[in-house]
């Protein structure tokens, strides 16, 4: 936004006169004479009652003013900016008043809450009384929930400013700007697991969890790359595990479920019960519910290792398991989902329609979404158990799923990501095009504004969530990964954990991790 032209106020001199105010187009104002983006909103105030009541030949012009109804836009401004030319000069200075700042302050602020931050920032520049305007803690605290900002967040020094909403804004600005545009040649790369398969990964408040063949757990400092524990004590391979707080959960192929001190690495309980390969598991406050091969569930208390209920039910390996402290959900071997009160051990729904093996499964507290290896994706109503919406029958298998709020993302086989509103059951977005993957997409991860994915043909990439678009590679083939490899990730609103594993022994295991912050000697412009 251009500075006002208040002479008053030591600002530039007004332009001059001239049809360069005006559109050749005729509606449309020049940048000059166009809103608040580009010049002076400008107000008509009267000095006196004798002005407002005008000439004597006023009302006989006003009489006639139905021919000036009959011309076109562009005649219209050009007479008002003729008639404007031949007032004195006075009537020039009274169009440029700054109404902003004759506003009470509760008007203006209300005025202001319609622009964009970008627009706030360039009027802040105008003069003192504008920026102490544009830097009002609740215009800010507005902007930030309009993006979607709901909490405030701790500032590094360089974007300590007087209203912590606005810090807060420009912080998720200049994240969001350095996802899009900073170099990622530099990632932390931790060698782990002794080259063995990774077969879990976690990333909880910038520490990364790692599982392995190798029987043995690892944690990681997300900021140095340092290896903080090694969790030891199964007996058999780590197949899950779980972060909460400053406690770990693993299940692994000996039956049994570990409750670790992520502090020191102590093992606190053994979980034992289960007489198959511990194949999932989800966490909640201080109950874990853990799947099985044996074909049950259970519910686990976690302060004093105590299992509350066995959920039985299906008839085959239960591969994958929901739960969000109401409600558990299940999909397995034998084709079903299942829903289950975990506090009596009453199976609620049985969801059948599924033809092969039900491996992935998503649930937000209203919709249960889970994958199969008869390709479908279905969306089920959990309150009835009722098949709201079937996908993608028949066309290719999906790898992976995520669910934020009703957005669905899946990653295929085919190479191809899609992008399902679950209420519809239509497909917003197919991910594919000259930028796609070359092999099957294998993990992926989504925010409010990107979906990132990767895929064993070596690449990780980042797409627009909102129009589908490509935006760049994040991770090459190239940078000294192999292809055919097995990548997992995560991320948070900051940062990127890539491990990399072959069940070969074809490529070295490792983490890689993009940062994505504000630095502490952060000193670029907004």
């Amino acid at each position: 936004m251009h500075a006002y032209n208040l002479r008053k106020r030591g600002c530039e001199a007004p332009e001059s006169r001239s049809a360069k105010r005006f559109s050749s187009k005729g509606n449309t104002p020049s940048a000059s004479a166009s809103g608040i983006e580009h010049s002076p909103n400008i107000a008509c105030q009267p000095s006196s009652s004798n002005s407002t009541q005008g000439p004597p030949e006023l009302g006989k012009w006003l009489r006639r003013k139905h021919r000036f109804q009959t011309w076109s836009n562009e005649e219209k401004i050009q007479a008002v900016h003729a008639l404007i030319n031949s007032c004195s000069g006075d009537i020039e200075s009274r169009l440029q008043q700054d109404f902003i700042s004759q506003l009470p302050n509760e008007l203006a602020l209300t005025v202001l809450g319609y622009l964009k931050p970008k627009d706030l920032m360039r009027m802040a520049q105008i003069c003192r009384h504008w920026r102490t305007l544009a830097d009002d803690n609740l215009l800010w605290k507005e902007q930030c929930r309009r993006t979607g900002i709901t909490t405030l967040n701790e500032m590094p020094p360089p974007l300590l400013l007087a209203s912590p909403w606005k810090s807060t804004y420009m912080r998720q600005y200049i994240i969001e700007k350095n996802w899009l545009h900073k170099p990622v040649n530099n990632p932390i790369i931790m060698r782990c697991q002794n080259d063995h398969y990774i077969t879990c990964l976690q990333f909880y408040e910038n520490r990364i969890l790692t599982g392995s063949y190798d029987m043995t757990l690892k944690l990681w400092c997300a900021n140095t790359g340092t290896c903080l524990r090694t969790f030891v004590g199964h007996f058999g391979g780590v197949s899950s595990c779980q972060m909460g707080g400053d406690l770990v959960i693993s299940g692994s192929t000996d039956c049994t479920l570990r409750v670790w001190n992520a502090m020191t690495g102590e093992c606190l309980q053994v979980l034992t019960g289960h007489t198959g390969t511990v194949r999932c598991m989800r966490l909640y406050q201080n109950r874990v519910v853990s799947g099985s091969r044996d074909a049950t569930l259970r519910v686990w208390s976690i302060p004093d290792g105590r299992c509350l209920q066995v959920l039985a039910g299906h008839s085959n390996t239960v591969r994958c398991v929901q739960y969000d402290g109401k409600l558990v959900v299940s999909g397995a071997n034998d084709f079903l989902v299942k829903v289950w009160n975990p506090e009596t051990g009453v199976c609620l729904h049985t969801m059948s329609g599924h033809t092969d093996s039900v491996y992935g499964l998503k649930f937000d507290g209203i919709h249960v979404v889970s994958a199969s290896l008869d390709t479908s994706i279905c969306v089920w109503d959990v309150e009835s158990g009722q098949l709201k919406h079937t996908l993608t029958r028949n066309r290719t298998l999906t790898c992976v799923l995520q669910l934020q709020s009703n957005i669905l993302v899946s990653g295929n086989v085919d190479a191809t990501v899609k992008i399902w509103d679950i209420t519809t059951g239509h497909c917003l977005h197919t991910l594919s095009g000259f930028n796609k993957h070359e092999s099957a997409v294998t993990s992926l991860q989504l925010s409010n504004r990107f979906v990132i994915t990767s895929s064993v043909d070596g690449m990780v990439k980042l797409w627009d969530i909102h129009t589908g678009e490509f935006i760049r590679n994040l991770v090459e083939s190239n940078s000294g990964i192999s292809v055919r490899v097995r990548r997992r990730i995560r991320a948070s609103a900051t940062k990127l954990i890539c491990a990399v594993s072959s069940r070969f022994g074809n490529e070295e295991t490792k983490l890689l991790v993009l940062d994505f912050d504000v630095p502490n000697d952060y000193s670029g412009n907004y």
